[in-house]
């Protein structure tokens, strides 16, 4: 799909969606449990689709588990299939099985589990057993995550010790949050997580799905950049570190108009696409650091940010953890969205601001994580139109 962006000042009020990262452990959460808890999820989206077709799939017999292009569903439910599905199958689309998951299979195997391939499509079969699991801790935070569900209930107790410092940390703390309110314990210490054996996942009946910071953040955005808009539903007290999206814009606006900062993105990497275009029309140079790892998205989310801004006129260079962004006017252009979600929605916020029009080619992406992103943007006052 392509959608036309005519420069338009948004203003007005939305309501905050579902956070999928929230809906991701509270559906594998409430998968284990005896006593199904309702859990009421307001907005989904193709990425929690996958999570509940692949649970509702770990009911059968060697079950195939098609992860689509999430990979959360995939890295979420890996241990969890080793441990509770003989013959599981793995399959996925997209850029998923190019993204990187040999260090979990390394860990996994350690302790028991065997897989067909080292990539998708695979096979699992063997049997997980506790004990010590090594993990680096700059590649994804999904992977301790996806163990932190699948340990507490194998027969002994576990450990997670990271080799690296841990990126990404506040989905680990949303993960034992969530792990938590089930009545699962885990210790945490130094560089690593302490997991009891033998545990059960406890009903609490019901089940309310916390708002999404890291999609608020492209309207937050907006309202910096020079609109009047507002999102409603947001908790600041969530363990969602992208809810930092608010102390940071609050850096940019020190002054009366947009200066540039820098930032340390290794913990807040969604942000990146957003916080890039926030920079294109701040005053001086921005600098966006330690974010590597985004090179491992549903695209070279690094390099994809930056020809993105520099197809709409701004002034970027990419280095090999980082962009540096100087400020100045847009003029609007051509963006394909290299399928990923992140770069449509800063690409529309962006072209909203630009002198000109913004072509955006793939704009369906937004389906992945904010189904309804259009909606929104048009309710305010933004103007896309299909070509």
């Amino acid at each position: 799909m392509k959608i036309k962006i005519t420069p338009r000042k948004l203003s007005g009020e939305i309501a905050a969606i579902t956070s999928k990262s929230a809906a991701h452990r509270a559906l594998i959460c409430a998968f284990l449990c005896e006593e199904k808890p309702q859990i009421k999820i307001e907005n989904t989206s193709k990425d929690i689709e996958a999570t509940l077709a692949c649970l509702g799939a770990m009911n059968e017999k060697n079950p195939l588990l098609d992860c689509r292009d999430c990979g959360a569903t995939f890295r979420l439910l890996l241990p969890l299939a080793a441990h509770l599905c003989e013959g599981a199958r793995f399959v996925g689309e997209g850029r998923l099985p190019e993204r990187p998951i040999e260090d979990l299979l390394d860990t996994l195997r350690a302790n028991g589990v065997k897989f067909s391939a080292d990539k998708l499509p695979f096979t699992v079969s063997g049997e997980l057993k506790s004990g010590e699991f090594i993990l680096p801790g700059n590649v994804s935070s999904q992977f301790v995550s996806g163990l932190l569900f699948a340990l507490p209930l194998l027969d002994g107790d576990s450990v997670i010790k990271l080799i690296s410092p841990l990126e990404s940390k506040g989905y680990v703390d949303m993960t034992i949050n969530s792990l938590k309110e089930f009545g699962v314990k885990i210790e945490q210490k130094e560089n690593c997580y302490v997991v009891k054996g033998g545990q059960k996942f406890i009903s609490p009946k019901e089940i309310n799905i916390e708002k999404d910071w890291s999609n608020a953040a492209f309207f937050l955005a907006a309202d910096a950049i020079g609109g009047d808009v507002k999102v409603t539903g947001l908790d600041i007290k969530s363990s969602q570190r992208d809810k930092e999206i608010v102390s940071i814009l609050k850096q940019f606006q020190l002054q009366s108009e947009l200066r540039g900062i820098e930032i340390d993105v290794s913990q807040i990497s969604d942000l990146v696409p957003i916080l890039a275009v926030v920079g294109a029309f701040a005053r001086g140079e921005t600098v966006l650091y330690n974010a590597a790892r985004l090179r491992m998205k549903e695209c070279d989310r690094l390099s994809g940010v930056c020809e993105m801004l520099q197809n709409l006129g701004a002034k970027v260079e990419e280095k090999a953890d980082s962009l540096i962004i100087t400020g100045g006017a847009l003029k609007g252009g051509i963006v394909d969205s290299k399928n990923d979600h992140r770069i449509v929605m800063a690409a529309v916020i962006c072209g909203s601001f630009c002198e000109g029009e913004t072509i955006i080619n793939g704009a369906e992406a937004v389906e992945k994580s904010y189904p309804k992103f259009f909606e929104d943007f048009v309710k305010l006052g933004g103007k896309a139109d299909v070509v």
